[in-house]
């Protein structure tokens, strides 16, 4: 019995990597804004018959506002929970890079020359990050594997 790890395509990998932890950013650090029911009757004239339905503005609403908070708390803890589980050195390089509420004005240098102590070359940190990237897509379930023709 043989175990292959799958080849996955670095470069959709990668960006789907790092789509997921802008949407982390997002979600751990922007607040959540509920919605609120309307009270106010709309001016609009409606020409329409009956439907026989009824609509409950405000349970949908609720529903929306604690699905919504639910949904990105257990988004932010599995992220949370992958990155844990990664190793000392790729853990601090996602925390450090990605994580951080400021960390769309950071770059790979300020993080691989300012942030690592000693600062680490380029390829050592690109290396670093694949590693961490292919174990977290894997992870996430996100990873975008290459396709072998043949």
């Amino acid at each position: 019995m043989s175990f292959e790890l799958p080849e996955l395509d670095r470069k959709e990998t990668q960006k789907a990597v790092e789509e997921t932890l802008e949407k982390y950013r997002l979600f751990k650090y922007l607040t959540f804004e509920e919605r609120e029911a309307s009270i106010t009757a709309s001016a609009e004239v409606r020409y329409h018959g009956p439907t026989n339905q009824t609509g409950d503005q405000t349970g949908s609403i609720a529903i929306y506002n604690a699905e919504q908070q639910a949904y990105r708390k257990s988004f932010c803890e599995r992220l949370e929970r992958a990155v844990s589980r990664l190793p000392k050195l790729e853990k601090f390089l996602i925390e450090e890079r990605y994580m951080q509420e400021d960390s769309d004005y950071l770059t790979d240098y300020n993080t691989y020359c300012f942030k690592f102590q000693p600062s680490i070359s380029e390829g050592t940190y690109t290396k670093i990050r694949w590693k961490a990237f292919y174990k977290l897509a894997l992870n996430l379930n996100i990873a975008v594997i290459t396709r072998r023709e043949g």
